[in-house]
Protein backbone atom coordinates (compact mmCIF):
# COMPACT_ATOMS: atom_id res chain seq x y z
CA UNK A 1 0.00 0.00 0.00
CA UNK A 2 1.84 3.44 -0.59
CA UNK A 3 1.90 6.08 1.61
CA UNK A 4 0.02 9.02 1.25
CA UNK A 5 2.61 11.92 0.91
CA UNK A 6 1.83 15.66 2.26
CA UNK A 7 1.81 16.99 -1.39
CA UNK A 8 -1.36 14.51 -1.58
CA UNK A 9 -3.00 16.72 0.86
CA UNK A 10 -1.82 19.72 -0.67
CA UNK A 11 -3.31 18.94 -3.98
CA UNK A 12 -6.37 18.13 -2.58
CA UNK A 13 -6.73 21.18 -0.90
CA UNK A 14 -5.91 23.36 -3.42
CA UNK A 15 -8.42 21.75 -5.79
CA UNK A 16 -10.92 22.11 -3.40
CA UNK A 17 -10.42 25.47 -3.09
CA UNK A 18 -10.29 26.12 -6.73
CA UNK A 19 -13.61 24.05 -7.56
CA UNK A 20 -15.62 25.71 -4.68
CA UNK A 21 -18.87 26.50 -5.87
CA UNK A 22 -18.48 25.19 -9.43
CA UNK A 23 -20.62 22.58 -9.39
CA UNK A 24 -23.95 24.51 -8.05
CA UNK A 25 -24.13 28.66 -7.44
CA UNK A 26 -27.24 30.45 -6.51
CA UNK A 27 -27.28 33.46 -4.83
CA UNK A 28 -29.42 36.80 -4.37
CA UNK A 29 -27.60 40.03 -3.72
CA UNK A 30 -29.75 43.86 -3.63
CA UNK A 31 -28.59 46.70 -6.07
CA UNK A 32 -28.58 48.81 -2.77
CA UNK A 33 -26.35 50.51 -0.56
CA UNK A 34 -29.05 51.68 2.40
CA UNK A 35 -31.02 48.59 3.14
CA UNK A 36 -32.60 49.82 6.68
CA UNK A 37 -33.74 52.81 4.80
CA UNK A 38 -35.43 50.88 1.61
CA UNK A 39 -39.52 50.98 0.56
CA UNK A 40 -39.90 48.36 -1.20
CA UNK A 41 -43.00 49.38 -2.90
CA UNK A 42 -45.91 47.67 -3.93
CA UNK A 43 -45.22 46.03 -6.91
CA UNK A 44 -42.61 43.38 -8.20
CA UNK A 45 -41.54 42.54 -11.64
CA UNK A 46 -39.08 40.20 -12.87
CA UNK A 47 -36.79 39.52 -16.23
CA UNK A 48 -34.44 37.12 -16.59
CA UNK A 49 -31.63 35.35 -19.23
CA UNK A 50 -30.39 32.00 -19.62
CA UNK A 51 -27.42 30.50 -20.86
CA UNK A 52 -26.51 27.02 -22.16
CA UNK A 53 -23.65 24.81 -23.09
CA UNK A 54 -21.97 28.24 -22.87
CA UNK A 55 -22.69 28.70 -26.91
CA UNK A 56 -26.54 29.60 -26.53
CA UNK A 57 -27.94 32.79 -24.33
CA UNK A 58 -31.57 34.38 -24.80
CA UNK A 59 -33.98 36.75 -22.33
CA UNK A 60 -34.03 39.79 -21.35
CA UNK A 61 -32.99 40.25 -17.87
CA UNK A 62 -32.75 44.19 -18.41
CA UNK A 63 -34.70 46.83 -15.56
CA UNK A 64 -36.86 47.61 -18.24
CA UNK A 65 -38.38 44.54 -18.80
CA UNK A 66 -39.05 43.46 -15.25
CA UNK A 67 -40.48 46.83 -14.48
CA UNK A 68 -42.93 46.18 -17.71
CA UNK A 69 -43.55 42.54 -15.95
CA UNK A 70 -44.48 44.10 -12.67
CA UNK A 71 -46.51 47.26 -14.51
CA UNK A 72 -44.20 49.53 -12.49
CA UNK A 73 -43.83 52.76 -13.32
CA UNK A 74 -41.35 53.96 -10.30
CA UNK A 75 -38.60 51.85 -9.64
CA UNK A 76 -37.55 52.03 -5.43
CA UNK A 77 -35.38 48.50 -4.88
CA UNK A 78 -33.43 45.94 -7.31
CA UNK A 79 -32.16 42.48 -6.39
CA UNK A 80 -29.93 40.39 -8.75
CA UNK A 81 -30.79 36.89 -8.61
CA UNK A 82 -27.48 34.27 -10.04
CA UNK A 83 -27.89 30.42 -10.99
CA UNK A 84 -24.70 28.67 -11.92
CA UNK A 85 -24.80 25.11 -12.66
CA UNK A 86 -21.01 23.07 -13.95
CA UNK A 87 -19.21 25.97 -14.15
CA UNK A 88 -21.39 27.62 -16.31
CA UNK A 89 -22.84 25.05 -18.32
CA UNK A 90 -26.65 26.60 -17.42
CA UNK A 91 -27.15 29.79 -16.33
CA UNK A 92 -29.74 31.88 -15.53
CA UNK A 93 -29.72 35.60 -14.38
CA UNK A 94 -32.61 37.04 -13.17
CA UNK A 95 -33.47 41.02 -12.27
CA UNK A 96 -35.99 41.49 -9.25
CA UNK A 97 -37.49 45.05 -9.26
CA UNK A 98 -39.94 46.88 -6.47
CA UNK A 99 -41.80 49.89 -6.68
CA UNK A 100 -45.11 51.29 -7.70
Amino acid sequence: MRRFKLWHAVAILIAALILNGCAYVHTKTPFDTNLDTTDLGTKVGTAEARSVLWLVAWGDASYEAAARNGGIKVLKHADQEDLVVLFGLYVRWRVIVYGD
